[in-house]
């Protein structure tokens, strides 16, 4: 035991100083970015986890703004990629074209080959677009005719959801949806905040640009260090009970909901609930997991992994409501 707790205040000493960073990052995004501090740390969860942000928030809250400022931040390579419905899978990954010089096919790359992917509005592309775009979140690879491309690590995507309209989209299909580590939900800034943005637009002098702060390779270490933040078996049994009060509410004497919930999280939510507690934990510089990141870190990772049945939606139950009482009811370690 002596050993254990020893290993473990070696572990979060390294950790303490492995993840200055995470503050020199937050105030050089602070320079650009108003507000919108959960936005921009669910982002760093996603990257240090290697998991895939889906936000869903009006337009003009600063999504573009911060995937942009953070890959400057990291010196890593931005690309935007506008979700239409014309919009043809080869317009994602690439093609091959045809070289007249060469007198053969060449492939061209698209707009996927970067570290960080902003689909914007992911939910106006037809579903061709949007499984070769979850292909190579899921793969980390491409396929262009007969040749196979690894894609560049970090390798983060943000994609975006317009809740106001719902014409002329595409939803995500659940099991896509799935395939996202975090659903972050934004809402609007404070009156201080949006007077700041006023004023910062309204500057005769453009905005501080952004400075790298480290480099990728960083990003990388920082990664194989979050999964070494230790974990108890404690917390390990948290996580599961959370999971499972999803799928028999019953068990953790929460009858009332088992009509309201028409599925409940799948083990890559397990998976993600932990490694995403691990990110917040390294964020928070601490070298082990307590309650406490769970907690934080769950509606984002489980509000779009719990199905809700049409007595729920005519109830005007969320999911976010489900999760309050789940959380309300697990016993905390």
């Amino acid at each position: 035991m002596e050993n254990t707790s020893y290993d473990i205040r070696q572990l979060n000493e390294k950790i303490h100083q492995a993840s200055a960073f995470v503050d020199l990052l937050n105030l050089e995004l602070g320079k650009v970015i108003v507000g919108q501090r959960y936005m921009v740390e669910r982002l760093l969860i996603g990257l240090l986890a290697q998991g895939h942000v889906l936000l869903e928030g009006v337009p003009g809250l600063a999504k573009t703004l911060s995937i942009k400022s953070l890959s400057s931040a990291i010196n890593g390579k931005f690309s935007r990629i506008q979700f239409t419905p014309d919009l043809l899978p080869a317009d994602v990954i690439g093609t091959m074209i045809y070289n007249q010089q060469k007198n053969e096919f060449v492939v061209r790359r698209g707009p996927i080959f970067a570290n960080f992917i902003l689909a914007d509005e992911i939910n106006r592309a037809p579903a061709k677009v949007q499984s070769a775009l979850l292909e190579a979140m899921q793969e980390k690879q491409i396929t262009i005719g007969d040749n196979t491309f690894k894609l560049e690590e970090p390798f983060l995507v943000l994609a975006t959801q317009n809740p106001i309209e719902q014409e002329g989209t595409y939803t995500l299909p659940e099991a896509q949806v799935d395939r996202f580590m975090l659903k972050v939900v934004i809402g609007y800034p404070t009156k201080e905040e949006e007077r700041m943005i006023i004023r910062q637009n309204l500057n005769p002098q453009p905005s501080q640009k952004i400075n790298p702060i480290i480099q990728p390779a960083d990003i990388m270490k920082a990664r194989d260090l979050v999964r070494e933040v230790y974990m108890d078996e404690k917390i390990e049994r948290y996580i599961l009970d959370i999971v499972f009060a999803t799928r028999n509410p019953e068990e953790y004497k929460l009858q009332k909901l088992k009509p309201l919930i028409a599925y409940g999280g799948s083990p890559r939510a397990s998976i993600n609930l932990a490694m995403a507690a691990k990110a917040y934990a390294f964020m928070k510089r601490r070298g082990y997991v307590i309650p406490e990141d769970v907690r934080s870190i769950c509606f984002d990772v489980m509000r779009h992994r719990v199905g809700l049945t049409y007595e729920a939606e005519a109830e005007n139950v969320t999911s976010e409501n489900i999760l309050s009482e789940i959380l309300n009811a697990v016993e905390v370690p």
